[in-house]
């Protein structure tokens, strides 16, 4: 007798679990975030950083500040859908979107910490897998 709720089988929900889990990580391999340190050379406050970026990938430049001390960041790229933000440490949202204040950036450092340079190409160049070679320009004084 059938009490009106939908039949469960154990069955359809591993199943269903097993091939949502497969249409998930094909999409998640798609969009790698490799993270790279940025040194100083001994006695130097500044350093040219070369990459690239291609489809949904990004690039992360993480970079040591102290509070009070002075970022500055100029970007030049091989193509015009590649930009860059920078992240303060702890915080999610961008204190510099590139996307729209451009290719440079200079500005205090609020706290101490790491702070990031994330490297990216707009949606629409990433699904066309197009590739960004970029160089940045750092310094910190």
């Amino acid at each position: 007798m059938r009490t009106g709720l939908p039949c469960y089988d154990p069955g359809y929900a591993l199943a269903f679990t097993v091939a949502a889990s497969l249409a998930i990580a094909p999409a998640s391999a798609r969009d790698p975030v490799h993270t790279e340190r940025v040194e100083f050379a001994r006695g130097t406050s500044s350093r040219i950083v070369r990459g690239a970026v291609r489809g949904l990938a990004t690039k992360v430049h993480v970079i040591g500040a102290k509070a009070g001390q002075t970022l500055a960041v100029a970007f030049r790229s091989s193509n015009s859908a590649n930009h860059f933000n920078v992240t303060a440490p702890g915080v999610d949202e961008a204190m510099f979107d590139g996307t729209t204040g451009g290719n440079s950036f200079s500005g205090e450092m609020p706290t101490s910490g790491d702070y990031k340079i994330s490297v990216f190409l707009l949606p629409s160049a990433a699904r066309r897998n197009e590739t960004g070679n970029y160089t940045i320009s750092v310094g910190l004084r």
